[in-house]
């Protein structure tokens, strides 16, 4: 399949290499340990578990002070230096917030497993961030290391 622009990328090497590159990586959509059992936790949990450092930007719990032991950050625009934000939202939410994300510069956008917005992954790519759409960051990172 072809992408209709060249940063959005759909190229199964290309998602490996963008998932192996990540050094820092925003969890937009994160959810707490009380909700382990879930994509929004057990994803984020992964990479930190292999040395990738997780800024966890939850939208709900604002109870919630860390995640994964880490400091819970809840504007992404405060952010610097981010190579990925990985989105947990529906895909009916992503657009709400793509003006933060072009304000932060990632160098990529990644819409996880089942997240899918063309209009917001054009507006990114046009910006010159890539975008990877409805793919999950954990099993493109596991499978590129193998």
């Amino acid at each position: 399949m072809t992408s209709p622009h060249p940063l959005i990328v759909t190229d199964s090497a290309q998602i490996g290499v963008i998932a192996l590159d990540a050094r820092r990586v925003a969890v937009l959509g994160i959810k707490p340990e009380s909700r382990k059992d879930q994509p929004a936790y057990y994803v984020p949990a992964y990479l930190d578990s292999v040395g990738v450092e997780v800024i966890p930007v939850p939208v709900y719990y604002p109870e919630a002070k860390e995640i994964l032991g880490l400091p819970v950050e809840r504007d992404l625009q405060r952010l610097r230096d981010i190579d990925i934000v990985v989105v947990f939202r529906r895909s009916e939410d992503v657009a709400d917030h793509v003006s933060a994300l072009l304000a932060l510069r990632p160098k990529c956008v990644w819409l996880q497993s089942g997240i899918r917005d063309d209009a917001s992954a054009l507006r990114l790519a046009d910006a010159g961030i890539a975008v990877v759409q409805d793919r999950c960051i954990m099993v493109e990172h596991r499978r590129a290391r193998h």
